[in-house]
């Protein structure tokens, strides 16, 4: 009996700590707390005693059970001196660091890689140096970082697109250098001026005012000067001319009457000897010369086209001097323009891509085109010929034709047609709140059926694969937001240097295995863009909690815990009678991002389940429904012959 009792007892207790936690002292944030004061020389506004609890210290503030340090704040309070390792890195649970305002100098440590709860980093007015911080771009849960007004170089990493909950970035009054690199992440706050950065602003910075770039010198482009020119031109031929010297001549005495009659009739005799000397040297030559009829053709005139806009691409490029600087335009194009008028033109940045940056460029006669400048390019002039071949014959209503071409061993171009309305990308995520018109759930409709059939052309016609669908990838033209695919088969051209659809977010599994990109894949990355049009949410910034997770998985982990109409965008629900439609969507769009590339339908599928759903739901607007045999194809299968 007495056991039995004992037993309750201890069950009791158990349950009432359970219930009750006792308070506790964070040992070990003490300690790291502690060895941080005791190696960082400061004035005597800190006053840590040991006998006291971490939790009481001056500036430090622990979690309701006092079990852990969550907040460390020690803005202008004397600290000087370098950061010491192993001693805040310490504190793995810690939301909010701010340091601010104090004479800390030296490298950031890079222990604060640990610190993997943080979400406020606030570093601001010190003396910090070196680097930008490689163990900063591990913290993925920073919302807000500050390390403006310290003596920071080098150049900001790309890595910085870890931070994918970022919201606030101010890196001013630094030293940074090079190119700022296109972060993904949506900033409401960023400021980088006041630096030694040069190049174009990427386009997801443009939004910034020019205040956020003052003080960078080589900075050009967005809401600054426009780049121009976008590329080197070519160097000046030598000039025949000798540069003239200036030569000291006494002042001499006018001439006589007779030496200037002497003179001009010395001249005339010379001109008429050298007449006569060239009109032996021409009869020469004829008696020479066989009958036309007899004469072979010049051998580069098999080549070489009246103008560089009819050169013939199967022919390849010549490899003479004279046709290096020649644009190879493609059948059925519509410009007359050469490589001198594109480095004449103005240009604009109009974003970077993970294939290369693209460029609006207006002509001097008026003529606008984009030109995409290729990086990485892997392969030889023969293989990129071949490859260029074969997208240049794609010819779809709902796909952006490739118009011309240039490959030196210095310069890949490559020269679209430029479609003002911007990309599927700026018009769903730019500028949401206040002011802005939200794209509509017709408009969304008549952007995936257009995508869908430019993708299933793409698939049946020509056997190409995109490998590089993406929002930014899905150009908008003026008449009712009709959709087309750009920077499509491109994959080739780059080798094994850079794996296929480099944006993790719509790249499907098995592609970052065999970094070989397949009609299956870019059935995944469509249903990506499907779930990116249903849920308002770029893809790697969708989250679930406080992890980052990606659209698909975010989506599916909604979807399983019978919360759909969470998933669906805001924006939409102002909209009456589309919950079914979008649900229906939604079906299509998890069908396409299945894991097992085999359980996807093919893009002729995809493209008769929108359509089937649409007539369904009574849609009676022709051009969006287009009834066609093969759903590949559009109205009439070409392309229009003004751009835009």
């Amino acid at each position: 009996m007495s056991l039995l009792l004992l037993l309750a007892a201890f069950l009791s207790l158990s349950l009432f700590l359970l219930t009750h936690p006792v308070n506790t002292e964070p040992t070990q944030d003490k300690q790291a707390l502690l060895a941080f004061l005791s190696r960082t020389p400061h004035a005597n506004r800190i006053q840590w005693n040991d006998s006291h609890s971490a939790c009481d210290f001056v500036g430090v503030q622990c979690d309701a059970s006092r079990s852990f340090v969550y907040s460390l704040r020690l803005p202008g309070v004397g600290l000087v001196g370098p950061i010491p390792p192993d001693t805040i890195g310490r504190l793995t649970r810690l939301r909010v660091l701010s340091l601010r305002s104090n004479g800390l100098s030296g490298e950031i440590p890079s222990d604060f890689s640990n610190l993997a709860s943080l979400r406020s980093l606030y570093l601001q007015g010190n003396l910090l140096s070196g680097e930008f911080p490689a163990g900063v771009t591990r913290l993925t849960r920073l919302t807000r970082l500050d390390l403006s007004s310290n003596n920071l170089t080098g150049s900001i990493p790309f890595s910085i697109n870890n931070l994918t909950h970022l919201s606030g970035l101010f890196l001013e009054n630094n030293g940074f250098d090079g190119n700022l690199p296109s972060i993904t992440a949506k900033l409401v706050s960023f400021n980088v001026s006041n630096n030694n950065l040069n190049g174009s602003i990427p386009e997801t910075l443009t939004k910034f005012p020019a205040s956020s770039f003052a003080g960078n010198l080589a900075l050009c482009g967005g809401p600054l000067q426009p780049c121009n020119p976008f590329f080197p031109a070519p160097a000046p031929a030598p000039s025949t001319v000798a540069p003239s010297i200036p030569v000291h001549v006494k002042k001499t005495k006018k001439l006589s009457t007779a030496a200037i009659v002497g003179i001009a009739v010395g001249s005339a005799l010379f001109l008429l000897l050298l007449l006569l000397i060239l009109f032996l040297c021409l009869c020469k030559r004829q008696r020479r010369e066989p009958p036309k009829a007899a004469s072979a053709p010049p051998p580069a005139a098999a080549e070489a086209g009246t103008s560089s806009s009819k050169d013939d691409i199967t022919g390849g490029l010549a490899e003479a001097a004279g046709e290096r600087n020649r644009l190879v335009f493609l059948e059925g194009g519509v410009y007359r323009f050469d490589l001198e008028d594109l480095l004449r033109a103005s240009a604009e940045v109009l974003g970077k891509g993970s294939v290369g940056t693209s460029y609006k460029a207006v002509l001097e006669e008026g003529t606008t085109v984009v030109v995409k400048r290729l990086k990485d390019v892997g392969v030889t002039k023969k293989e990129f010929e071949t490859q260029m071949e074969v997208v240049g014959k794609v010819k779809h209503e709902n796909v952006v034709p490739l118009r011309a071409f240039y490959y030196s061993k210095d310069e890949k171009l490559l020269v679209y047609d430029y479609l003002p309305s911007g990309s599927l990308s700026a018009l769903l995520h730019g500028s949401r709140g206040s002011g802005r018109t939200p794209l509509d759930w017709e408009s969304r409709m008549r952007i995936a059926l257009g995508a869908a059939r430019g993708l299933a052309h793409l698939h049946v016609s020509v056997k190409v694969v995109h490998g590089n669908i993406k929002s930014s990838n899905v150009l908008l033209r003026p008449d009712h937001h009709e959709a087309c695919l750009s920077d499509f088969g491109l994959n080739p051209v780059f080798g094994n240097s850079a794996p296929p659809n480099r944006v993790a977010g719509y790249r499907a599994p098995e592609v970052v295995e065999t970094r070989k990109a397949s009609f299956k894949s870019d059935v995944y990355s469509f249903g990506v863009l499907l779930l990116e049009l249903l849920t308002g949410k770029a893809p790697n910034q969708a989250s679930l909690g406080e992890e980052g997770i990606d659209l698909p998985r975010w989506v599916q982990s909604v979807v399983r815990e019978e919360w759909t109409a969470e998933v669906f965008d805001a924006e939409l629900t102002r909209h009456l009678n589309i919950e079914e439609e979008m649900v229906q969507l939604l079906q299509i769009a998890m069908a396409c991002v299945s894991a097992v590339p085999d359980q996807r339908p093919s893009m002729e599928e995809v493209v008769r389940m929108i359509e089937d759903m649409m007539s369904r739901g009574g849609e009676t607007d022709e051009a969006l429904r287009g009834s066609s045999d093969d759903p590949s194809k559009g109205s009439d299968g070409h392309t229009p012959t003004t751009p835009g």
